[in-house]
């Protein structure tokens, strides 16, 4: 009976001990994302002007082949 109790308090343990483990896991990882946030979700979009032009001149030399 003894040797019963202490396996299904070495269950319960354990399942604790799981739970707390994902539970840390999952503070931790959405902690990591939250510090990595504001490297890029702050950022206002560049201007595209180069990129334009830069288009607007290949095709200006594509049609001088």
């Amino acid at each position: 009976m003894i040797a019963v109790l202490h396996f299904a308090t070495l269950v319960v343990t354990t399942m604790f001990a799981v739970g707390a483990a994902a539970g840390l896991n999952w503070m931790l990882l959405r902690g990591a994302f939250w510090v990595m946030r504001p490297a890029t979700a702050g950022r206002v979009a560049r201007r595209t002007e180069l990129v334009r032009g830069t288009v607007r001149l290949a095709r200006a030399y594509s049609g001088m082949r």
